[in-house]
This record gives structure tokens, C-alpha cells and sequence, in this order.
């Protein structure tokens, strides 16, 4: 194959050369093969490593990471699959080596891979002796289908043999702009409902590597569409057909997707399709800040970002059961944000995220529609935004944008400009003096309970939290910013029946 070319990233190729020299001395064999060898062919850049050993795997691993100054962890230790985590490196990469255990020769372990593209290897040793020109091995002709640019199984129980791979498969398709062939979507219906016993742990990978990816319009659609959807969050197929009030445009289901699609856009992410592109985004606040928080890792494999699009999957998840119509004929759903945060907890216990990750989303389904609520003809005054941040805390940046990426997938084609230019200007009211005004949120303390015990004589218990909160309200909206200023108000506030509004 005279012009096959393999491209590795410097940093990736001395990690390799180390861990080549590692294995050799322990007198292992070892091959590059999966997802590696599939991204140097087409020149893209990794973090992940896949590594196949004639040996324990398990045992490797673990005396790989030790050598490293790694994380080791078993992925399956019935097929001998085990992780190595690296820290983030200078450049910010943090690299994961899953070495997995050939059993027979390396043909037949390819023959038990996924995809065609992830069924191909180079032996390692070779591969650092000569980089450029390694033997590829390719018995299921995976570099034809790469560069056909098609997805397809190895073999027709390939989904059985692993159901994790029937998400990873329309992941893999997304993030190389690839089509899955037609008898592979086929084996996908067939098996959809095998993904039900995958551990929740690697559907949680799946799910994120999958809401990682930028402009996925058509991910979630194409997720239902094979009956994967249901099958990850049967939850959502409940919302399917809901009928909403005529200012939504589309039905309860299909408007959680588009909200998903709308969070992309504002985000700078995606494209918005059902109205004036350029108009809507240059009336959405954007900046350095913002896109610095929405890349802020929340845990392993999870951002801002990721988690403010599995938000707006699950906003409305609770409004078929809290569907009701009133006497003047409008559907309404009360409650559905607190029932629905409710649900969408149970979903992330049950799929293994972790409780940081859990209690963002409930913060943003609970409180969706609290940025509406903010303001009435006018922009929300000092205390109605301290009493926002209070509540919402750091995610009330993310409850403003997904507050009107919910506005644009319940318009869709039918926005109206100008009620989404005030929406969005209340929006950067608010981020403007959160962003540029901290103690707005965040008061310098001028007193604390041990004042309120020695000079006041109030005794410990909740009344003196509520005197502190007062405290700090009245200083966020600028009404009092000294000690002596914050004395004379607890005085007041304490001689009056009920505090000062």
C-alpha cells in the first residue's frame, strides 16, 4: 500500500515510543488497533488509545500505569479489557490507553471487533521503527469502507456480542460525518433493545461523547428513529404526541429535541434553521467569559456544555403527567419543572452520573422557566437578580440560556423578532451585572451570627439565617454597605412585624 499514510500527533507517538519499549522489555506483543488506528489514517488527532496485548490485559495495564504514573481501572475483566488514565497534559489532553487481550492471533481478535473501521491494527514495535510505512492489517477491507465513508458491522452478532456498540455506532457515524450501511441500521432495530443491559456507566460515556459533538442536529432524531432513545431513556418516549398550547409550535417530544438543537446554536455550536439566523444569535449575549464557563469540566467527560444539552433533552419530561386543561380551554402544566427534575435525577442515578453532574440538571429543569419570570415590561432590578443568582447559583448563566434556547424551539419558524430580542436583552441585563458586578451575588459578609447573638441577643437557630439573608439582599441592591449601616437595618428589621420588601 504505497500511499497509505499514518498521521500521529508528536505527543501521542513519544507516549507510544515508551510504552512500546515497556512492552517489549516485558517481552509482550503488542498491536495499535480500534479507533487509533481508524483516526491516523484519516489524519484526525486522538486522545484515546486502544492497545491489544497477547496477554492479561488486565495485569498489563496495571503495570503500565504504574510505570506511566497513571489511573488503572478494569473496563470488563471477563474480556480482559482494562483503562489507563493519564493527567491532562501541558497542552490540556488527557489520554486513556484501553488495552484489551488477544485471544488466538491478532486476526482472529479483529474478527471480534465492532466496526470495520475499528477492525484494523499495526503491530506496535513496528510501528515505532518505522511510522510512516507499517504493515496495515486489514482482513475486513475497514480502509475501503473508510474511505467510502461507511459505518458497517464485522459481523451480524456484533451488537449481541456488545450492546454499547449500538450507540457507538451512530456516535462514531456523527463524528466522522460517515452513513451507517443499510444492513447495519437493520441489526441496530433488530437489537435496539439489548442496549437496556449496558451497564449505565458506558451508556453515560456513550451519551456524552455523543452530546459532545457540535451542530448534531440530527443525533437525537436519528437516535429515535432506530429505537435507541427510547430504549437509553424510555422516559422520553412518553412525551411523544403531547399537544402543547398554540404559542408551541411542536409537540412536547419533538420540541425537548429542538431545544437540544437550540442550545448548539446559541452556544456557537450549531446553526438554527426556522428563522433569521444571523438576526436571532446577534441578539443573544455571547462572550470570552461565556464560552470559558461552557467549557468548564463538571466531571470525567462532562461540561457546562454537555450537561446544559442533556438538560434541555430532559426540561420537559415531567408534562405528560402534569398535563391539565383549565376552564378557558389552555393546556397548562403545573409543576412540571419541580416533578420533572424529580425524573431526570432518577434517569442520571440510574445511568451512573455522577451527583455534581445530577444536581446542575436538576437546578436547570426545576428552575427553566424562572428566567421568563424575572422581569415585566422592564429590566429585572438588583434585587430580583440577586434573588435569581441566589437561588440558582452558577447555573443561573446556564438557566438564561437554556431558558431561550426553550424560546426558540417552542416559536420555531413562527418567532416573533422582536419578543425574542427582549427576551434575549433581559438575558444580557442579567449576565452583565452577575458577570461584571460580583458582589451583586457574592456581598462582602459586614456581620455574622456571632453579632446578632452578642448585640441583638438573639438566640442560635433559623432566625438568624433569615436576618443574614435579609443582610445580604439589602447589600447586593446597594442599600447598605457598612457594618454600622447593616446594624441599623437588622435593628429595624427585627422591630418590624415582617421584613422590608
Amino acid at each position: 500500500m504505497p500511499d497509505l499514510k499514518f498521521f500521529i500527533a508528536p505527543a501521542v507517538s513519544s507516549l507510544l515510543t515508551r510504552v512500546s519499549h515497556f512492552l517489549t522489555e516485558q517481552g509482550i506483543k503488542a498491536y495499535l488497533t480500534g479507533g487509533l488506528v481508524r483516526d491516523m489514517l484519516l489524519e484526525r488527532g486522538t486522545a484515546d488509545i486502544d492497545i491489544a496485548v497477547a496477554a492479561d490485559a488486565l495485569a498489563v495495564a496495571s503495570r503500565v500505569a504504574a510505570f506511566l504514573g497513571g489511573w488503572y481501572g478494569p473496563l470488563d475483566e471477563t474480556n480482559g479489557v482494562a483503562r489507563v488514565v493519564l493527567a491532562k497534559s501541558e497542552a490540556g489532553e488527557r489520554y486513556e490507553l484501553d488495552f484489551s487481550t488477544i485471544e488466538g492471533d491478532i486476526e482472529l481478535d479483529l474478527a471480534r471487533r465492532d466496526f470495520t473501521v475499528d477492525a484494523m491494527a499495526v503491530d506496535l514495535e513496528e510501528f515505532i521503527r518505522q511510522p510512516e510505512s507499517p504493515r496495515l492489517i486489514d482482513p475486513f477491507y475497514g480502509l475501503d469502507d473508510l474511505h467510502r465513508g461507511v459505518i458497517q458491522v464485522v459481523s451480524e452478532d456484533a451488537f449481541s456480542a456488545d450492546p454499547a456498540r449500538l450507540l457507538r455506532a451512530v456516535r462514531i457515524s456523527a463524528e466522522l460525518n460517515f452513513r451507517i450501511d443499510n444492513q447495519t441500521e437493520a441489526f441496530i432495530r433488530r437489537d435496539s433493545q439489548l442496549l437496556t443491559e449496558v451497564a449505565g456507566e458506558r451508556v453515560r460515556e456513550e451519551l456524552l461523547r455523543l452530546l459532545a459533538i457540535s451542530d448534531g442536529r440530527k443525533i437525537l432524531a436519528y437516535l429515535d428513529g432506530m429505537d435507541l432513545l427510547a430504549a437509553m431513556i424510555p422516559e422520553l418516549a412518553q412525551t411523544k404526541g403531547v399537544e402543547q398550547p398554540r404559542e408551541h409550535y411542536w409537540n412536547v417530544f419533538v420540541h425537548s429535541l429542538k431545544t437540544v438543537d437550540a442550545v448548539d446554536f446559541l452556544l456557537r455550536q450549531g446553526a438554527w434553521e426556522y428563522a433569521a439566523g444571523e438576526e436571532v444569535l446577534a441578539a443573544a449575549p455571547w462572550s470570552d467569559e461565556l464560552t470559558e464557563h461552557f467549557n468548564r469540566e463538571v466531571s470525567h467527560g462532562s461540561t457546562r456544555r454537555y450537561l446544559l444539552k442533556l438538560a434541555a433533552l430532559l426540561h420537559d419530561i415531567a408534562k405528560p403527567q402534569t398535563k391539565a386543561t383549565d376552564a378557558s380551554g389552555r393546556i397548562r402544566f403545573l409543576g412540571h419543572g419541580g416533578e420533572g427534575a424529580e425524573v431526570a435525577a432518577r434517569i442520571l442515578e440510574r445511568l451512573r452520573f455522577s451527583v455534581r453532574e445530577i444536581k446542575l440538571v436538576e437546578i436547570l429543569v426545576t428552575y427553566h422557566l424562572r428566567p421568563t419570570q424575572l422581569s415585566q415590561d422592564e429590566l429585572p432590578s438588583r434585587r430580583v437578580i440577586y434573588r435569581y443568582f441566589r437561588d440558582a447559583g452558577e447555573a443561573g448563566i446556564d438557566l438564561l440560556f437554556l431558558s431561550l434556547a426553550d424560546h426558540l424551539a417552542a416559536r420555531g419558524p413562527h418567532l416573533n423578532l422582536v419578543q425574542w430580542q427582549e427576551h434575549a436583552q433581559v438575558a444580557a441585563h442579567v449576565l452583565a451585572q452577575y458577570l461584571e458586578e460580583e458582589s451583586l451575588t457574592v456581598p462582602p459578609k459586614l456581620i455574622d451570627g456571632h453579632d446578632l447573638i452578642a448585640l441583638f441577643g438573639l438566640n442560635p437557630g433559623p432566625e438568624i439565617g433569615q436576618v443574614l439573608e435579609a443582610v445580604r439582599e439589602v447589600q447586593a441592591i446597594g442599600e447598605v454597605t457598612t457594618k454600622d449601616e447593616a446594624m441599623a437595618y437588622v435593628e429595624y428589621w427585627l422591630a418590624s412585624s415582617s421584613p422590608r420588601k
